[in-house]
C-alpha cells in the first residue's frame, strides 16, 4: 500500500490507480490526505479527505460555472439558444440503450464501408455531427447522445450497436 505521493496516479504502463490502497479505478479524484494533495479513488476521498468543505463547494461552483460559460459560449457562437428553451435537457424520453463495448469502432467502420464521411451521415440521419462524433469515439454517454442516434445509426448501417 502506497504512503507517500510520487507526482504520479499510478506505477507506470499507463494505469491509473489510488495513491492510497493502490486500486484501478477510472474515476479518480484529487483529495487533501494529512496535508499532501493525492490522487485517490472515491472510497478512499470519502474516508480520508480533509479538504474544508468550503472548498469543495468552491470547487463544485467552479464547475457549474465553467459549464455555464461553455453553453453561452456556444450559443454566441451558433447564435442559436431556442434548443435549450424548446427541448431543454430532458433525456428520459430518448435513453441511451446499453451498448456494445466496441460501438464506436463498429459505427466507423460501417460508416466507411457505406462510402459516407461523418458529415454525410449526420445530413442523411438529421443528427448532429457531434453526437455522431461522440458515438464514432465511444463517448455517448458522457456527451448525452440520445436513443434516437442509436436507432438511427443501427437502422441505417445495418449494425448492432445496443447490447440486448
Amino acid at each position: 500500500m502506497p504512503k507517500y505521493s510520487t507526482g504520479g496516479a499510478g506505477s507506470g504502463g499507463g494505469g491509473q490507480t489510488c495513491e492510497l490502497c493502490g486500486s484501478a479505478s477510472d474515476s479518480l479524484q484529487s483529495a487533501n490526505v494529512a496535508g499532501a494533495e493525492l490522487t485517490v479513488c472515491p472510497d478512499c476521498a470519502s474516508s480520508h479527505d480533509e479538504t474544508p468543505d468550503t472548498e469543495r463547494e468552491t470547487d463544485q461552483e467552479r464547475k457549474k460555472q465553467a459549464a455555464q460559460n461553455t453553453a453561452r459560449a456556444l450559443d454566441k457562437a451558433t447564435g442559436d439558444s431556442s434548443h435549450w428553451e424548446e427541448n431543454g435537457t430532458d433525456y428520459e424520453r430518448d435513453q441511451l440503450p446499453y451498448l456494445v463495448s466496441d460501438y464506436g469502432e463498429r459505427v466507423v467502420r460501417a460508416r466507411q464501408d457505406a462510402g459516407l464521411q461523418r458529415e454525410e451521415l449526420a445530413t442523411e440521419l438529421d443528427v448532429d455531427e457531434s453526437d455522431l462524433l461522440a458515438v464514432e469515439q465511444g463517448r455517448a454517454t458522457q456527451a448525452s447522445v440520445g436513443g434516437s442516434v442509436v436507432a438511427a445509426l443501427e437502422d441505417f448501417l445495418d449494425v448492432q450497436l445496443s447490447d440486448e
